[in-house]
């Protein structure tokens, strides 16, 4: 099972958590809904559930639950920059649609 977060996300992830000084993971969730039926969340968190796995990358770790692993085998965490804004963007090879936002994907 892998999955890795670019230099850009961790940067930005490490800097959300220098803000919030109880965060210890970066949760990478995913959720029915969407435009193409399923749908990333995203959160900082206090501690991990016993269904979690845990993917240290670039000196952060992500948490994925239970649930959201197989749906995020070998995706990419990304942080871009552009004259839209920032976000964080996922790039997940299992995805065989996705919405014009990138937010919700199907499989």
């Amino acid at each position: 099972m892998s999955l890795t977060a670019t230099q850009n996300a961790a940067q930005k992830i490490a800097s959300l958590m220098q803000e919030d000084p109880t965060a210890r993971f970066f949760r990478v969730m995913v959720l029915g809904g969407g435009c193409s039926g399923f749908q990333y969340t995203f959160s900082l968190e206090t501690s991990k559930n016993a269904d979690d796995t845990i993917f240290d990358t670039h000196g952060v770790q992500l948490i994925v639950d239970e649930a959201s692993l197989p749906l995020l085998e070998g995706i990419e965490v990304d942080y871009v920059q552009d004259m839209m804004g920032a976000s964080f963007q996922i790039k997940n090879p299992n995805a065989t649609a996705s919405c014009g936002c990138g937010n919700s994907f199907s499989i």
